[in-house]
């Protein structure tokens, strides 16, 4: 099992002790396949995105080698047109189950290719890396919609879905920002991806019209500011305005309104968005309230109904494990993830004359 030496930078009291830490990224680590591939739990499928969101997670807890594995999953089993399926079985590249192309999920390479290069300072990483990010971007920029926002995915026959998420376009800020980032580290200039991250930005802060109603989850109201495209005091009024009606004290955030069902993922998120906006205590108090989602082997259930006091739905997933582990990497002060996360450095993009 990871020694809970290498998980010091992961102890937050009444959240994580070292010993704790480490039976948790042991559990992300038990999850991951000799691959590479980090399912959500063994046997369950593969999303891109959450694969990363773990990887990320065993970066923070200094297990790089086992992170590198993940990335060289993706760029193994990137499709000629620079995307991945939105579901593989297990993780298994042979067979993946939804064959849509989810733009967000494509993006986030980047996010997570930034964060273990930021950890690690490994130059030869990057480069091997770089190539498929760059065809990621480029993956994901084709559908971009003329208002900026960022159309939802491929279908398997190639029809694009131009309908945008606000959850899914505010990751992709994010992404588009790492990206720069990358380009930046590699002096190649991408001033059309600086143009497209300004016009999304734009969009995501200004026209939520330009985006499919789905007020009614809590990804909707929190992902603006985690993605980092709305920060200030306009974060703290969005995440002000509906706090009652997704935070449940004691327990945690709700997934989807008006469900009684709080979720590990959303806690941690939301916290990790806290702490990005300067409020630390509120992110840290999250994160205490959702440790009644923790199990004895270190992972965490996804969900809890409370009207029924039911651990649901029975699964303990990889990513839920992976964004804790995140929130609290940013709150003991890791490097990367705060660089990742908080976003000074990272760059913002142009505003075009067309967006004003």
């Amino acid at each position: 099992m990871t020694s809970p030496g290498r998980t010091e930078r992961l102890v937050l009291p009444g959240v994580l002790t070292a010993e704790q830490a480490a039976r948790t990224v042991a559990g992300i680590l038990a999850t991951q396949r000799p691959d590479g591939a980090i399912p959500w739990f063994r046997g369950h499928h593969l999303d891109p995105w959450d694969h990363t969101e773990a990887a990320m997670a065993l970066d923070a807890a200094g297990e790089h080698e086992r992170a590198e594995a993940a990335y060289d999953w993706l760029v193994r089993h990137q499709n000629p047109d620079g995307s991945w399926y939105a579901a593989y079985a297990d993780g298994d590249a042979e067979a993946p189950t939804d064959r849509g192309r989810e733009t967000n999920f494509c993006a986030y390479l980047a996010v997570g290719v930034w964060h273990h290069f930021l950890s690690t300072g490994d130059e030869a990483f990057l480069d091997r890396m770089w190539p498929a990010v760059h065809a990621a971007i480029e993956y994901v920029l084709e559908l971009q919609q003329p208002g900026g926002e960022i159309g939802w995915k491929r279908e398997d026959d190639g029809t694009p879905v131009n309908d945008a998420l606000l959850t899914g376009s505010s990751s992709i800020y994010q992404a588009l920002r790492c990206a720069l980032a990358l380009a930046e580290q590699r002096e190649e200039p991408q001033p059309d991806w600086e143009l497209a991250v300004g016009r999304l930005g734009h969009a995501i802060r200004s026209h939520p019209e330009r985006f499919l109603d789905k007020s009614r989850y809590s990804m909707d109201w929190y992902y603006p500011v985690l993605g980092g495209a709305v920060r200030g005091s306009q974060a703290r009024e969005r995440i002000d305005a509906d706090w009652e009606q997704f935070v449940v004290p004691g327990l945690g955030v709700r997934c989807v309104l008006p469900n009684p069902w709080v979720t590990g993922g959303e806690s941690a998120e939301l916290a990790l968005a806290l702490w990005a906006m300067g409020e630390s205590e509120r992110a840290v108090q999250i994160l205490k309230w959702m440790q009644h989602l923790r199990a004895e082997d270190g992972m965490y259930w996804t969900g809890y109904v409370f009207d029924d006091d039911a651990i649901w739905p029975r699964e303990l997933t990889s990513w839920t494990a992976g964004s804790l582990l995140l929130a609290v990497a940013a709150l003991g002060g890791d490097e990367a993830t705060t660089t990742v996360f908080g976003g000074e450095h990272l760059p913002t993009g142009l505003d075009p004359d067309c967006c004003r």
